[in-house]
């Protein structure tokens, strides 16, 4: 996900950053004693394309590798799934089933599982000396489309913004950063139509690692989606949980 990610130091950040952090503990925990019933309310969704395993053996290759080098970064897997956002969006809970309902009715009209998509470049997010970073994603007029379509599909279910109880927390990772909450809620419009940057991150490393990897050549490679999924976000816009998922037509 493309992510300001200026409270990288939630969780990165160390020393003189004490303070700061406590201030962000106490705000993220303030929002969810204020709105205890926001969890049965209003849940944070991305709708995603499930990538092949061409782009998540990249992926996950290029998440090592900035593991060996930043190793408070976070690890892609099965809390942290390989994935294409294509809408984020506060969505009403009780009205989760008729999301699934309109997602599926524009998906079974795409033939997406025969897409061949171009992966071009990485890039990064910076904030102070820290960056995330990704693989992009060429976009084309099936993308774009495709995400018109959710846009409006989902449009009647949405909520305008929601809090920290919107998204998946764990004992580990308690906390839902401003930004986070913030770009979901932005989502629309400043993430659509033009503005769209399709992409998968593939993690966190410090900008001086990111320039070099960056300045390499970048061995473009083109892949499919396998699936698509509707999940229930986490921090920094991760795939956290996932609530429905469908096989994509050839």
């Amino acid at each position: 996900m493309k992510l300001t990610i200026k409270n990288l130091s939630h969780i990165l950040i160390k020393g003189t950053m004490v303070c700061v952090l406590a201030m962000q503990v106490g705000n993220a925990q303030a929002q969810k004693a204020a709105h205890p019933a926001e969890q049965n309310q209003i849940t944070a969704i991305d709708v995603a394309l499930e990538p092949d395993s061409t782009m998540i053996q990249q992926a996950e290759a290029a998440n090592a590798r900035l593991l060996k080098v930043f190793p408070k970064g976070f690890a892609l897997g099965a809390a942290h799934k390989p994935h294409i956002s294509i809408l984020q969006r506060y969505v009403r809970t009780a009205d989760l089933d008729k999301v699934y309902a309109a997602v599926g009715k524009v998906l079974t009209k795409e033939k997406v599982a025969g897409w061949r998509l171009k992966a071009h470049k990485y890039y990064y997010i910076p904030w102070k000396d820290l960056g995330l970073g990704g693989i992009v994603i060429e976009p084309t007029d099936d993308l774009l489309k495709l995400q018109q379509k959710l846009v409006h599909a989902v449009s009647p279910f949405t909520a305008k913004t929601g809090t920290a109880a919107a998204f998946v927390t764990t004992p580990e990772a308690p906390d839902i950063n401003q930004p986070t909450i913030d770009y979901v809620a932005a989502f629309v419009p400043k993430e659509t139509g033009k503005n769209f940057n399709p992409h998968v991150t593939i993690g966190i490393a410090t900008q001086e690692y990111l320039k070099e990897m960056l300045a390499e050549p970048f061995d473009v490679f083109t892949f499919s989606p396998a699936g698509a999924s509707v999940y229930q976000l986490g921090n920094y816009g991760t795939a956290r949980k996932k609530l429905k998922e469908w096989e994509l037509k050839r």
